[in-house]
């Protein structure tokens, strides 16, 4: 757990946060292109992936609260599902309406990166929608750097959509790879 001032802590999420994760997350299905979801999420269609981020391991799931309300949330979860991605992780931060701008993402990001550090993490990554200047000021803050667009590769409110993707070196050194023959 992670404690900034007397206010806010960042602590893995549990279980009695759901409701409040599931809330913060169709904000943004609903009102934003952020995530590609077109239709909001039950509680229940959440539970997995709540279960699927442990308190240890590459997969966490962060929550910044404030005199027990959830004020948002950072995630590290599989990149892909094919064992030879199993170092390499998918980040997002998600803050609850009228929360951005408070300094909440770094924080979060801040504690998500820390607990990856002691992690087999190699890369970290980030798709983010296009534009979203804040968020790529965020990632870029922490040490993310372009690894490529996807042009209108998603439609949502009826306009297409390009993803910027970013990445993060993350653990020790660099290996190089391997050549057949």
């Amino acid at each position: 757990m992670r404690d900034s001032g007397a206010r806010i802590r960042v602590r893995p999420a549990a279980s009695g946060d759901l409701g409040e994760l599931t809330a913060i997350y169709n904000h943004y299905v609903v009102h934003t292109p952020v995530t590609f979801d077109i239709e909001p999420v039950t509680v229940d269609e959440r539970r997995a992936w709540l279960e699927a981020h442990p308190a240890t391991g590459r997969h966490r799931l962060l929550v910044a609260e404030e005199a027990g309300t959830v004020l948002g949330y950072a995630s590290s979860g599989p990149f892909r599902d094919k064992q030879a991605y199993e170092t390499s992780v998918e980040t997002s931060v998600y803050l609850g309406p009228g929360r951005t701008g408070r300094g909440l993402g770094a924080l979060l990001y801040d504690a998500l990166f820390e607990a990856l550090a002691r992690e087999d993490v190699h890369r970290a990554y980030a798709g983010i929608t296009q534009p979203n200047v804040a968020s790529m000021r965020l990632h870029e803050r922490f040490g993310f750097r372009p690894a490529g667009v996807l042009q209108q590769v998603g439609r949502k409110f009826g306009t297409y959509w390009d993803v910027a993707w970013l990445e993060r070196r993350l653990g020790q050194g660099e290996s190089s790879p391997r050549r057949n023959g």
